[in-house]
């Protein structure tokens, strides 16, 4: 458990994508000791890994784990199931490329990891306002995320809860960005596509690039992003 004199200890889901990148540079920003937590977990490319390897490189985190998970099992989504295509234009309502309980998965991994590292948070670019619409991206789930933890774990119950932060969660897609440069974020070296190449070039049409796109658009900075 962390005393005062001591920084906080804190997991970060780092997937290699813009949002996830912001969130790690707040950390260190906040001088938390971070802990970078990524998932292989069977989606289309292996880029936003590699890409995660590097910015937890560059940032020098404590330590850096890469869990390995199988979602392609259950399916379900455009990025688990090589079946269903990414859809190249807006869609009504949520879209394909939501992957069935993802962050509930991914949220509960870093929740036992901080545990045993006795972290007192965990930090996660999650958004509200420029997203897909996806239902474990909202405030509310957050919350309930939030109580379940503070339920379910030993920390928790023996008067050391840990704290799920999501700095990203009420800004648009512009805001980020311009928080990422206020402290000297590179987003070059991040990959947000949902079918980027093996070299980490992004597809320019997937929801997740329209939306990266569009962020540095208004945002009036020039993007870095690298194309096919």
């Amino acid at each position: 458990m962390n005393d005062s004199n001591t920084p906080s200890k804190a997991v970060i889901l780092l997937s290699g994508g813009l949002d996830s990148l912001t969130c790690l540079a707040v950390a260190k920003a906040k001088g938390y000791d971070c802990y970078a937590i990524s998932f292989s977990y069977g989606q289309r490319h292996n880029a936003e890994i590699q890409a995660a390897i590097n910015i937890a490189k560059i940032y020098g985190v404590k330590e850096h784990k890469i869990i390995p998970l199988d979602l392609k099992l259950i399916g379900g989504s455009a990025l688990t199931d090589n079946d269903i295509a990414v859809p190249t234009a807006p869609q009504e309502g949520i879209p394909v490329t939501y992957v069935p309980a993802r962050n509930t998965i991914l949220l509960s991994i870093a929740l036992g990891w901080a545990e045993v590292l006795e972290a007192n948070k965990i930090v996660a670019g999650v958004n509200a306002v420029d997203y897909s619409g996806y239902p474990d991206c909202r405030p509310e789930y957050i919350e309930a995320f939030q109580k379940m933890a503070n339920l379910a774990t030993k920390s928790a119950v023996e008067g050391a809860p840990i704290t799920i932060e999501t700095p990203l969660i009420y800004l648009s897609k512009a805001d980020i960005i311009r928080k990422g440069l206020t402290l000297g974020v590179d987003y070059s070296i991040s990959v947000s596509c949902y079918q980027a190449t093996a070299e980490g070039e992004a597809c320019g049409q997937c929801d997740s690039c329209r939306l990266r796109k569009q962020g540095f658009e208004l945002a009036g900075i020039a993007d870095q992003t690298r194309y096919i």
